[in-house]
């Protein structure tokens, strides 16, 4: 399995960070890459359209809200990844936060650094928007 785990610091607090980022549909709100998101079975799966075209689906797997954080699984995508689980997690640091996104998976249909670098490419894409939106 392959590992990635990348982290950014925001100068607000995780619950303010966590407002926006924090319900399992709001990745439309602050991911460039995400044009739209929808819930189904009972809000535990998402699908969601991306901005360049495709789709990817979603499913829940753990959520706490105390916590600021929950992990989940992707079922459906075009990304070079299979067996894919992820956790989004935000935590106090100092008098701002840290936001930490990771996730294990088997590369699909690319070489394990391709795979790698795309799902890189998409949390740093994430990061950096975040930034922007919260001053960083």
């Amino acid at each position: 399995m392959t590992k990635v785990s990348l982290s950014t610091k925001l100068p607000v607090s995780p619950d303010k960070v966590w407002k926006v980022i924090g319900g399992f549909n709001a990745l439309p709100d602050w991911h460039p890459a995400i044009k739209e998101g929808k819930l189904d079975a009972g809000g535990r799966v998402r699908m969601l359209d991306l901005a360049g075209g495709g789709s990817i689906t979603e499913k829940l797997e753990t959520f706490d809200d105390k916590a600021h954080a929950y992990s989940y699984s992707i079922t459906n995508s075009p990304l070079p990844v299979s067996n894919y689980v992820s956790t989004l997690k935000v935590s106090e640091d100092g008098k701002g936060s840290k936001i930490e996104w990771s996730s294990e998976f088997s590369p699909a249909g690319a070489s394990e650094m391709e795979a790698r670098k795309v799902v890189e490419g998409f949390y740093q894409a994430g990061f950096e928007n975040l930034k922007k939106m919260f001053g960083a």
